[in-house]
């Protein structure tokens, strides 16, 4: 593998730019999940219990303990 480098300001820019896509990821996840919460109190839509997800994935092979 070939080893490349990067100057120092170059490579902040670059960990800047990812700390500002890591924060939207956050916000837009943190959103839709407020969202999903809210729904389920609701009643809008039926949560699932963790025994329903244990049997979703055993019927895809998952192994589950």
């Amino acid at each position: 593998m070939e080893t490349i480098t990067v100057p120092k300001k170059i490579f902040t820019k670059i960990l800047e730019d990812v700390e500002v896509l890591i924060d939207d990821v956050e916000s837009a996840l943190d959103t839709k999940v407020r969202k999903r919460i809210k729904d389920i109190k609701t009643h809008k839509i039926e949560g699932k219990s963790e025994t329903d997800l244990d049997n979703y994935l055993k019927n895809r092979g998952v192994k589950i303990e």
